[in-house]
């Protein structure tokens, strides 16, 4: 087992509120966390974490499949925690909460779809032609293929190229991907199909969605929280594949709004 990269921000406050956990998407690191949070450090302490392969944490060969990658992710978390997933961290999110309820009270999924991938009853993902151009683009230069996934992340957000500068700094000041990581992961991304496991999440789940990403459809967002026994979505305006870079405090809002429910509840 190999031990993720793992940043912990105490609460302020010193509040005993559950914990949050930040798992970032495929190919970036935890610095996209910063601002979301820094702003929610009042309210509780938070835990960012690497990916295998991904800023600071290593990677081995081992780490490749989705077993591999749950198993650290899990070792690394709090006794009971709140997971937040942007992207492919919302699906790792996901199949932590399935196998380990015990562990995660809740979840904060950002442009989370249950499946990457178009097919013939799903079209809420992208189409084959553009992912194998993806693929053979990652093989012959994946750092190139680094910048136009970054540029497709902020296309159609209201601040796409301040939001752009954001993912292309945290890239720079914590770490690019290994280049093995990216090939797995994209891997993981195209072949993972959890629609017929969401019934057994029951956790309670917000869904957080872009109206203009064009990574993860808000469609699939939608389909993803109706699925869920106990979730919600809510629709980011104007917002692309990174609200928690383009419209933090909309993302902050409505976490911070779950967060407390929940915490009511749990009372």
């Amino acid at each position: 087992m190999i031990a993720p990269y793992c940043e912990r921000l105490d609460s302020s406050a010193d509040s005993k509120a559950t914990p949050l956990v930040c798992i970032h998407g495929w190919g970036m690191n935890l610095r996209v966390f910063d601002q979301v949070r820094n702003a929610l450090r009042m309210d509780r302490s938070s835990w960012a974490l690497d990916l295998p392969g991904h800023g600071r944490s290593d990677w081995a060969d081992s780490r490749a499949d989705l077993e591999g990658q749950v198993q650290d992710l899990l070792a690394a978390l709090p006794a009971r925690c709140v997971l937040f997933g942007w992207s492919l961290g919302g699906q790792l999110a996901l199949e932590i909460a399935r196998r380990a309820p015990q562990q995660v009270r809740g979840l904060v999924l950002v442009s989370t779809t249950p499946r990457f991938t178009e097919g013939p009853d799903w079209p809420h993902g992208l189409d084959a032609a553009t992912l194998d151009a993806f693929r053979t683009m990652l093989e012959q230069d994946w750092r190139q293929t680094l910048r136009d996934f970054v540029q497709l992340q902020v296309r159609g957000s209201r601040r796409a190229e301040a939001t752009q500068q954001q993912l292309e700094a945290a890239l720079l000041a914590h770490g690019l991907p290994r280049e093995a990581a990216l090939r797995a992961g994209l891997a993981l991304l195209t072949g993972l199909d959890q629609r017929s496991r969401l019934s057994t999440i029951l956790q309670p789940t917000l869904v957080l969605s872009g109206q203009h990403d064009r990574v993860t459809p808000p469609a699939a967002g939608r389909w993803l929280a109706d699925a869920l026994p106990t979730a919600r979505h809510e629709h980011i305006a104007r917002a692309g594949h990174a609200p928690l870079l383009s419209h933090v405090d909309e993302v902050v809002a409505a976490t911070r709004d779950f967060l407390n429910e929940l915490e009511l509840v749990s009372a």
